[in-house]
């Protein structure tokens, strides 16, 4: 199935198997370094389940797409779905968390739920597990990797998930520190899988230039249905106000023509169309060429997305490796692998006119492009 509640059964039973794994595979580092014994495992895996069934609740209708309309905090920080989902646990969710007579032997809060997915709390074994839920070896990227790949019907997402689970470790960090998730060497070649099915998913699937254009249709249809043109903060009675909005409500109103010019694209499958797009890494000579292109089109370009600015995070921490036979020899991937130690962060830049004025902007297009190849 592919859905976001599938999704989410499957993120909980990824999590379930990473979990076992690396209480199998490192069960002294979790009981010497984090004080573990099997009633706090026992404790923390439902723990764990628990975070990881429920990371997603506070997403927007049609997910990603529409998180530029989270309204700001007070610090002009954008609100992030993660804050919405916790705000429902502690709050909605936290009847159903804690009078659950399935929770009885441990007595978990909605509170152990939120703070561990929000990395929050002072203990250094929830802190530990939050890597299960988001990181670089984590349960919902091994998940929807190959979920959306099965059902986008490509093979980009694809990686040997029974060797990660085979190789998963706990690994000690810096002094005074929790331990981090890694492999161990002979799981490398499975975490590179990892990281360049994730690549390749952006790239070839989650970027691909037909789906952003109806991210920008979708985008700015919500603008027109939403009041003041976004969705409510996750405090409060503004909390249930957002709860009240999903994909179905969005689809009705969109039904009704009620999503102005760009609802009504996405209704008739009339969509922006790409008139000119940059490399997926851009150089000085790319970004001038990119910026004549628009001083040519000027008020034809109906809309710009930037891979830079979207929801793929960049730069995220390297996954260590470490060697079984000497647990003190840990480098990061990168320094085993040329191919991870070379990607680089995608900052593609498309630009887009309407399919009424795409003739018009392609010719101009082409002859910017002619005179800087001469």
């Amino acid at each position: 199935m592919h859905t976001r509640f599938e999704h989410s059964l499957g993120v909980m039973h990824v999590s379930t198997l990473l979990y076992d794994a690396i209480c199998r595979k490192s069960s002294e580092i979790l009981k010497a370094d984090l004080a573990y014994n099997e009633d706090g495992l026992g404790r923390d895996r439902q723990l764990v389940r628990f975070a990881a069934l429920l990371h997603d609740v506070g997403h927007a209708p049609f997910s990603h797409a529409s998180e530029d309309l989270f309204p700001k905090q007070d610090g002009g920080k954008r609100y992030r779905h993660e804050d919405y989902s916790v705000a429902i646990i502690r709050s909605e969710l936290r009847a159903a968390i804690e009078d659950h007579e399935l929770n009885a032997n441990y007595g978990l809060h909605a509170e152990d739920v939120a703070t561990l997915m929000e990395g929050s709390g002072r203990a250094k074994q929830p802190i530990f597990w939050r890597d299960l839920i988001n990181g670089q070896l984590d349960a919902d990227k091994m998940d929807y990797l190959r979920r959306d790949s099965y059902h986008a019907g490509v093979e980009y997402g694809k990686f040997d998930f029974n060797r990660i689970l085979t190789t998963i470790r706990a690994i000690r960090n810096e002094e005074g520190l929790p331990p981090r998730l890694g492999v161990s060497k002979g799981g490398l070649h499975a975490a590179e899988g990892l990281v360049l099915a994730r690549y390749f998913m952006f790239t070839q699937v989650y970027f691909h230039k037909t789906r952003v254009a109806y991210d920008i249709h979708l985008r700015e249809a919500l603008k027109e249905l939403l009041p003041d043109k976004h969705f409510p903060a996750p405090t409060g009675a503004s909390l249930k106000s957002y709860l009240n909005w999903d994909d179905w409500k969005v689809l009705g109103l969109l039904a009704n023509k009620k999503g102005g010019s760009h609802g009504d694209r996405l209704w008739g499958r009339y969509h922006y169309r790409l008139v000119y797009n940059t490399p997926e890494v851009c150089h000085k000579k790319d970004v001038e060429l990119l910026q004549k292109v628009k001083d040519k089109l000027k008020s034809l370009v109906a809309a710009e997305a930037s891979a830079a600015k979207s929801w793929y995070e960049t730069g995220l921490p390297d996954i260590p490796v470490v060697d079984d036979h000497n647990t003190s020899d840990v480098k990061p991937l990168s320094k085993y692998s040329n191919v991870v130690r070379g990607l680089r962060a995608n900052n593609q830049v498309l630009l887009y006119a309407t399919p009424e004025k795409f003739e018009v902007a392609d010719r101009k297009v082409q002859e910017v492009t002619a005179n800087a190849r001469h």
